[in-house]
């Protein structure tokens, strides 16, 4: 077979935007110039990326810039947030610039980043370095340490010793990929006046604040990565831990009620959930991306979770409404059943939930985040896209696979029965949350061909299909409701893939009409939530935007060719297996190493 892509990785009401003179409208531009549009902004990790948006929600223009990736050690990724924000600036600039955009008519701007950990001085305001050992003496800005760094492996264990309380909202146990672990690091490796200068944000809210020049922090990129306990839940006073901060050692950041954290909400801090009115772009930064200042800012959310806003809204126009055919289409409520898959470099599962659902494993469960008093829960993938790029370019026949050669599909779906490929090569993150978690292959060959090639391929596919199920069952049988899948991402262009998930997990897979678009179509949704504020602040309820902006997504439902979802049930039988083997192998030789 040829192999499949890889993957990776109405009223607006409120502040009126000034009229300003030389917008740049193009006389000849086809748009309707008394539209009204809202620009989302999406950092993801390898690019920053643009997406322009009518008041319908219709994308009229999407630019891409990509982003600086610094990998000073093995398993260190570090970025810039000047160089993140040169790009954005870029990719605003040019689909702006391409699509004949009158600025003007720009009224809200949302963000989204990835969940990586930005340090700034408290004094100063400026980047501080996180390249050990020199840090801000090394000449770099590299500010950003990147989800994806696992530097932080002791200190990940010394968190996860405590047993804390806080660790029940994050999946049972803090992942490495989190920013506390991050923070700590810093703290155990840093000159001591330079960590006591640090203040720390999540990277969308770095974005936001050089956006708006405030302090605003938003639920979603706090509360889910940082250590967090709603307010009023389990006795928790001020959300932030004390507690627990000293525990780990950290207790200067619970000085002055944790100021360099973010502070505390309603008392020297301010917290919003998704898309509600976090300030609006100041001169300097409206300057440097080519737009009118006053536009309003929405308060951002991490990529994964506009893509749950670019993707659960999506209406269903095969199926009619499978998830409940008592509910009226896309109520809220809907919401419940309705998985959404975000693929790229990872896969994050996420899924809203009324009531607090505690699942080991799965981050979670986070009240505020998106919606006021609705709680999301997050399972992932840490390397899905990442994982089919290495399984590719690893392999000796990747050249020859370039080229055009192909293999019959059905000579490689039979000769794969009998191969078994457990693809954690990056960790685990759900549901056994074990970063050391690693590959095997159980059916080895010497086979240097394209089909042995295509073999791995589709080994790793229904590797990342079986794993999928793992999570969803494990999130169902904690108290989710899952019954379909909101996919979106370069990954949804490899039809296999999308089949085999369909058929592993037995539901519909729906995918977004914007398929490379659906997590900066959520962003602008929060620059269109932002813009609707009134004169109290109070915005346009997000599920009625996301309704309405939302387009049709086509329906993969499982396949019903005979024996492949029975070879699958078997299969899946045997990747919980190799699970569990790897890890009683691994205790095993741990045990006699330790005694020696």
């Amino acid at each position: 077979m040829a192999l499949p892509y890889r993957g990776a990785s109405q009223s607006t009401g409120g502040h009126q935007t000034p009229q300003r003179k030389g917008s740049g409208m193009d006389p000849r531009n086809a748009i309707n110039p008394n539209q009204t549009h809202y620009i989302g902004i999406d950092v993801g990790t390898g690019s920053a990326r643009a997406c322009i948006i009518n008041e319908s929600g219709d994308i009229v223009g999407l630019a891409s810039e990509n982003i600086g990736l610094w990998q000073p050690q093995t398993g260190w990724y570090e970025q810039s947030t000047t160089d993140i924000w040169r790009c954005i600036c870029d990719s605003v600039k040019r689909a702006v610039t391409q699509n004949n955009i009158d600025v003007t008519t720009v009224k809200g701007i949302g963000f989204d980043a990835t969940c990586s950990l930005a340090v700034f001085t408290h004094d100063t305001d400026e980047p501080v370095s996180v390249t050990s050992p020199n840090f801000n003496e090394s000449g770099n800005d590299h500010n950003v340490v990147l989800w994806l760094d696992h530097r932080p492996v002791e200190e990940t264990k010394k968190i996860n010793a405590t047993k804390h309380n806080l660790l029940r909202y994050v999946g049972g146990t803090m992942s490495i990929e989190m920013e506390m672990p991050k923070v700590l690091w810093l703290k155990n490796n840093m000159p001591k006046e330079l960590f006591d200068r640090c203040k720390f944000y999540d990277l969308t809210d770095a974005l936001e604040h050089l956006a708006t020049g405030n302090e605003k922090r938003s639920f979603c990129s706090v509360v889910c990565k940082q250590g967090y306990v709603p307010v009023g839940v389990d006795g928790s006073v001020k959300g932030w831990q004390e507690d627990f901060l000293t525990e780990i050692g950290l207790p200067d950041l619970a000085e002055d009620n944790f100021k360099r954290m973010g502070g505390v909400n309603g008392v020297n801090g301010e917290y919003l959930s998704a898309g509600e009115l976090a300030g609006y772009l100041c001169e300097k930064a409206a300057s440097e991306l080519g737009l009118p200042a006053g536009i309003a800012v929405g308060s951002g959310v991490i990529d994964a979770y506009a893509g749950w806003i670019g993707t659960v809204g999506a209406k269903i126009s095969t199926l009619g409404d499978s998830l409940d055919s008592t509910v009226a289409k896309n109520d809220q409520s809907q919401a419940f059943t309705r998985l959404a898959a975000v693929a790229g470099t990872s896969t994050c599962h996420l899924v809203m939930s009324k009531d607090p659902v505690f699942v080991d494993g799965v981050w979670g469960p986070y009240r505020d985040s998106i919606i006021p008093d609705y709680w999301m829960a997050e399972g992932g993938q840490s390397a899905t896209g990442e994982l089919l790029k290495h399984v590719l370019e690893t392999h000796p026949a990747y050249s020859a696979a370039l080229s055009g050669a192909e293999s019959s599909a059905k000579s490689i779906a039979h000769l794969g029965k009998h191969f078994f490929l457990y693809g954690d090569l990056f960790g685990n993150r759900s549901p056994i949350a074990d970063p050391t978690m690693s590959g095997s292959v159980v059916g080895l060959s010497s086979d240097k061909s394209v089909d042995g090639l295509a073999l791995y391929y589709y080994g790793t596919m229904e590797f990342i299909a079986l794993q999928t199920l793992q999570i969803i069952s494990t999130m169902n049988k904690s108290g989710h409701k899952i019954s379909s899948i909101f996919m979106s991402g370069s990954q949804c262009q490899n039809d296999i893939l999308m089949s085999l998930i369909a058929t592993a997990c037995d539901m519909p897979v729906i995918i977004p009409r914007y398929v490379h678009a659906a997590v900066c179509h959520g962003a602008a949704m929060l620059g269109a939530k932002a813009a609707s504020a009134d004169r109290n602040g109070i915005t346009e309820d997000l599920w009625t935007i996301m309704d309405r902006m939302s387009k049709p997504g086509k329906t993969v439902t499982p396949t019903k060719t005979k024996g492949v979802k029975g070879l699958l049930d078997v299969k899946y039988k045997v990747f919980l297996e190799m699970c569990e083997r790897q890890r009683v192998f691994r205790s095993m030789v741990d045990e006699v190493v330790d005694k020696e």
